[in-house]
């Protein structure tokens, strides 16, 4: 296996297009690698299997997912109130709308989960994680809500973002606006 982390990760960004375009069948080595632009062969130096590769993609997805620090260290500016909750609710829907082959990568990895034990092990640790950090983040934050709150709104968020990019028509963006706004009163 080969070990440059740079053309690893680049290799693990160009499966996220390919998987997010074609779809997990879609998801070859020699597919990745001419997104990559790299030489035929190349993945397979870097990943033991599709297994593999499938799994370092879930764990990427997120990395790229994550709000930075300036982001998480605005949670605890402000006013404690719903209306800021709103505005990082309204963040963080446009912030995972900003990398839709990212979601959508994810949608098709989560679809592979329920066949690949392995990746659903990944998968499912990861998410538990992701919601754990947000139930933590939200009670040091001192907003409104309950950590009951926090997972409904992770529920109806990724929901709407869902929406959002597989069917763009479906609510334009005042309406967008508005669920969000109706979705954090009504949670909390």
């Amino acid at each position: 296996m080969r070990t440059n982390p740079e053309r690893r990760q680049a290799l693990i960004d160009a499966a996220i297009e390919v998987l997010a375009r074609e779809g997990a069948r879609g998801l070859t080595f020699r597919a990745v690698d001419t997104q990559a632009k790299v030489p035929t062969g190349t993945a397979s130096n870097y990943f033991s299997s599709r297994d593999d590769l499938f799994t370092q993609v879930g764990g990427r997805i997120y990395e790229r997912l994550t709000p930075g620090d300036d982001t998480l260290e605005s949670v605890h500016e402000g006013a404690r109130d719903a209306a800021r909750l709103k505005e990082l609710m309204h963040e963080v829907v446009g912030r995972v709308s900003a990398f839709p082959t990212g979601f959508v990568a994810l949608l098709e990895l989560r679809l592979e989960a329920t066949r690949r034990p392995e990746l659903r092990a990944v998968l499912t640790q990861r998410i538990r994680a992701d919601v754990d950090f947000n139930v933590a983040n939200h009670r040091e934050s001192g907003l409104p809500g309950d950590d009951t709150s926090v997972k409904l709104l992770m529920l109806a968020l990724n929901w709407l973002i869902l929406e959002r990019l597989t069917l763009p028509d479906l609510y334009d963006e005042q309406e967008i606006h508005r669920l969000v706004e109706e979705a954090v009163d009504r949670v909390i």
